[in-house]
């Protein structure tokens, strides 16, 4: 009934028929399930470095890898303002043709620079995943926004454990090689364009394309608008209300704490992330196909952040007193972990702290999401993550030109997971010594708070015979 009573207030043009917008939701779910079927992914790293393609561990380290960090700053932005301007589904065909020039490209090319431009398009498919996590809330009410985007979420995480898993009995069991597993993954990606051609483009969007007559956001309140659009000068545009907003919004503890967690962690996850597979090759440089297990530990570590995500729903504390402490203690739990990966030489241990770093950070990110739009509007809080998430990029790129771009450091997959070790080590201990500092702060204004209060009549009555008392011995 309340979610009959939401529809009822919007107008019309926001209205979308019951039984519709269920099949929509649903051909979107299994849209984003389909295209995570790609069986040859957890595998691309020991397939360029196998037979098949042949390059060396320099290359892909120091020469092939890095261009993915450069290619997705540098089109995070603009893919993010055209995903909202031409309203979701051209930027779905783009992720879903560029997924097509991957495996094209992983197939077919045989050169450093057709790797390099294989990473380009990877960096457009990451960048575009935005578009799919948005297309959603141009669907639904906003009664059944967080329903629907947990639907849509698990549908994804169920395709990524179902492509990992897949891979891996290929690999394993069906003897399939990494150039066939490509193939495979090629047809699945095709597929997927076709699924994205069956999406229905939105009328509306979040911010360039909201239909007249909508009732105000709160940023049209903010500049005396009415919702309805209209000629602006650049100063009442929307991003640039908005980024004044965020701005302002810098001044909130909690927001301020778990954004700069989304900008130092995301940055250092996604290095790990990169140049894990190069790791385990180090490690663990077998010719046999059928020993290599990446996409059985791709699949449990899918599982184990799943799990981890949905356990932070049920954490309840006092996160104005504890948010430092938690997010100091998992960081240097993952800075061991990082340590524990890069020094042993048991190939399933290193497997089994890939695992947990994993799961740790899924951990953090449903609680880092809750804290930071708990009190934002859905406007808002897309520009945040996205302002996050770009100052994240920028930080990735600067540590990969200085540490692993053959122009800087140039350095191998060992002594990189050094340096991610020592920085997660140093983000630990700033969070801890932050914790400490909250502590203290907490414990000061509870004892004032104590001393400010009123005294009890047992008290007063106890206190006045003392105080004749001292002034007898004074006397004396």
């Amino acid at each position: 009934m309340p979610e009959k009573d939401d529809d009822a207030k919007k107008p019309a043009s926001e209205t979308v028929p019951d039984q519709r917008w269920k099949l929509q939701v649903f051909y979107l779910c299994f849209y984003g399930f389909m295209t995570q079927i790609r069986p040859g992914e957890s595998f691309i790293t020991p397939y360029l470095l196998g037979a098949d393609k042949n390059f060396t561990q320099a290359e892909v380290t120091n020469v092939i890898t890095p261009v993915m960090t450069y290619s997705y700053m540098a089109v995070l932005v603009p893919i993010f303002l055209l995903t909202d301007y031409l309203r979701y589904k051209p930027v779905l065909v783009l992720q879903s043709l560029s997924h097509i020039s991957i495996w094209l490209l992983l197939v077919w090319g045989t050169s450093v620079l057709a790797m390099q431009l294989m990473e380009f398009f990877y960096s457009v498919t990451m960048a575009a995943r935005i578009a799919y996590s948005s297309y959603i809330f141009s669907l639904v009410t906003p009664s059944r926004y967080q329903r629907m985007a947990s639907y849509s979420r698990s549908a994804v995480l169920l395709g990524v454990f179902t492509s990992s898993v897949l891979g891996q009995l290929c690999v394993t069991l069906g003897g399939v090689s990494f150039l066939t597993l490509n193939y495979v993954s090629l047809g699945f990606v095709s597929f997927g364009l076709i699924l994205t051609l069956f999406l229905e483009r939105p009328q509306r969007s979040l911010f360039f394309n909201r239909p007249k007559g909508a009732a105000p956001t709160e940023l049209d309140k903010m500049a005396g608008g009415d919702g309805g659009g209209g000629t602006w000068g650049w100063r009442e545009a929307v991003l640039c209300r908005m980024l004044r907003e965020v701005g302002a919004l810098a001044g909130q503890p909690q927001l301020r704490l778990w954004s700069l967690w989304w900008v130092f962690n995301s940055a250092g996850y996604y290095l790990m992330l990169y140049y894990v597979q190069i790791l385990w090759n180090e490690i663990y440089p077998t010719t046999d196909n059928r020993r290599v297990y990446n996409g059985g530990v791709d699949a449990a570590s899918t599982l184990l952040g799943a799990g981890a995500s949905l356990a932070a729903g049920y954490v309840k504390i006092r996160w104005r007193l504890w948010s430092e402490l938690v997010i100091g203690v998992v960081t240097a739990f993952q800075a061991g972990l990082l340590l524990l990966m890069n020094t042993t030489s048991n190939i399933w241990l290193c497997y089994a702290a890939y695992v947990l770093f994993r799961g740790s950070y899924q951990f953090l990110v449903p609680l880092a999401i809750f804290q930071i739009a708990t009190s934002l509007s859905k406007e808002l809080c897309a520009l945040v993550f996205g302002v996050n998430t770009f100052f994240a990029t920028v930080l990735k790129t600067i540590i990969t030109i200085i540490v692993a771009d053959k122009r800087g450091l140039g350095l191998s997959v060992h002594p990189q997971f050094y340096v991610y070790f020592g920085y997660f080590t140093l983000l630990a201990v700033v969070y801890l010594v932050a914790a400490i500092c909250v502590g203290i702060r907490h414990s000061r204004h509870k004892q004032l708070a104590e001393l400010a209060l009123p005294k009890e009549p047992c008290q007063l009555l106890t206190e006045v015979p003392a105080q004749e008392k001292s002034l007898k011995a004074d006397a004396v």
